[in-house]
């Protein structure tokens, strides 16, 4: 593994990540103070739909869990309310959620000093989708089939994922959701009409949103020596090699298959190719490798593909970055697929080795479960989609939409869940497209690499050198 090590260094000077999109607070553990508070009439409710509902039984004695990542579940500075789910953990169970801070780049340092000190950290966040498998190999987490049973009316309707997460016969993982919001092509509907295109909404409606419209629209538009760009962000690239239904790894039968040979990899490789050479995408070296998705709302670039989290704030921080007009929708789809796929996130968690708390963190995540099946709580949520963060009902129609898409077809990449070397591996090579190196090349470069990490965990799990 140190010529791999060697390799990856190698590799990736260019590499970007997860990390530039993060930050935090720098103290070490704080209870998070309420910024904002739902209005009475709404705790009300939730307390009422929370106490006279079968889904929901028991009780909890102790009612604390505790919570490290970089972004708080209770209220920020962002402007965002009490989430519903943890007003039901609050209104049904007295529950609490304590809050330790790190940074993206130091989430695993963080915890595994954590650990080693029995501090007793409860639950982590998975939907970055780097904590599975290699967590459960390194023993960082544990099963939950102790505390969740998936075969309960709150978690049926989602078991078959979960079993897709199993590890040594063990469940690790615990999906709540499978999510839409993971990437979306974010536009500015002015933008749209003045260049005299047709709104991606209505190529949606009409089942023509594909890789091909997709094309054509960037390619009328785009024109860097007059500041039109086709497309800039950091998700594009695997948000559209997720719409084929094919991801760089996987795990079939309790084993990782290195899925790189695929012709389906290769026809999306080849359309990011496509895409760079006919000047549809964004130069970020012009721009010191800094995205501007502030472009969108001056009307320089027509696509941003990005998560919806970026809307999941006060409407006055999203529109000031993104315009008035803005709007989207899910990736294009590929035209050769069998399925409408689009890029799958997860709303999931793994519970910590050593955590004081696994039965809270399991009713929490129950009050998550309740919180989308119960209608009228599910509704109070929307409404604060509405309040806190001024959607319209055509946005919460449309990610209702993708959320659809992706628990119909759920497209899961864990690529960066295998090792962190693995995963900057296929990061930076499956971007290479999209910055002029055809697919071949990066294939003949990184595949064999890419093998052995497999096999070496498929062999000896235990004993693999996982970073």
């Amino acid at each position: 593994m140190r010529n791999i090590r060697i390799f990856v260094s190698a590799l990736l000077i260019s590499a970007m990540s997860l990390s530039l999109l993060s930050c935090s607070s720098s103290k070490d553990t704080s209870v998070s103070e309420s910024k904002k508070d739902l209005d009475s009439s709404v705790r009300e409710e939730i307390h009422d739909n929370a106490q006279n509902n079968d889904l929901l039984t028991g009780e909890l004695e102790n009612k604390k869990i505790k919570w490290l990542s970089d972004w708080d579940i209770n209220p920020d500075g962002t402007g965002k309310n009490v989430p519903t789910e943890l007003a039901v953990f609050q209104e049904r169970y007295g529950g609490e959620i304590e809050y330790y801070p790190t940074t993206y780049e130091n989430r695993y340092d963080d915890l595994a000093q954590y650990i080693q000190s029995d501090e007793g950290i409860d639950f982590f966040y998975a939907g970055n989708l780097d904590a599975f498998p290699k967590g459960a190999i390194k023993q960082m987490f544990a099963p939950v089939d102790d505390y969740i049973d998936f075969s309960q009316p709150l978690w049926e309707d989602i078991q078959e994922l979960n079993d897709s997460f199993v590890w040594d016969g063990s469940h690790y993982l615990v999906a709540v959701e499978a999510t839409g919001d993971n990437v979306a092509v974010v536009y500015n509907r002015k933008t749209i009409a003045e260049a005299g295109l047709e709104d991606p909404k209505d190529l949606y409606d009409r089942g023509e949103w594909n890789w091909d419209t997709f094309q054509e629209m960037m390619e009328k538009f785009a024109d860097p020596e007059n500041q039109h760009y086709g497309m800039d962000g950091w998700w594009y690239e695997f948000g559209l090699l997720n719409t084929t239904g094919v991801t760089p790894v996987s795990i079939e039968d309790g084993k990782l298959v290195n899925n790189l040979g695929d012709p389906a990899i290769e026809r999306a490789e080849n359309r990011l190719y496509d895409l760079y050479t006919k000047g549809c995408l964004i130069n970020l070296a012009d721009f010191s490798w800094n995205v501007q998705p502030a472009f969108i709302g001056e009307g320089k670039t027509l696509f941003y593909p990005v998560g919806l989290y970026e809307f999941y704030t006060e409407k006055k921080q999203w529109t000031a970055k993104y315009g008035e007009d803005v709007f989207f929708v899910p990736m294009p789809k590929d035209p050769d697929a069998d399925e409408y796929y689009i890029p799958t996130g997860m709303n999931s968690y793994m519970f910590v080795s050593g955590g004081q708390n696994p039965e809270g963190v399991a009713k929490y995540l129950e009050c998550k479960r309740f919180a989308m099946l119960d209608d009228a709580t599910a509704e109070l949520g929307n409404q604060q989609f509405r309040e806190d963060y001024g959607w319209t009902d055509e946005m919460l129609e449309m990610k209702d939409e993708m959320n659809r898409l992706a628990s119909e077809n759920p497209v899961i990449d864990i690529s960066r869940g295998i090792s962190e070397d693995c995963g900057k591996v296929l990061d930076d090579g499956m971007r290479s497209a999209a910055k002029g190196t055809p697919w071949n090349e990066t294939y003949d470069m990184i595949n064999s690499v890419i093998d052995t990490f497999v096999n070496e965990i498929n062999a000896a799990p235990t004993s693999a050198d996982i970073n």
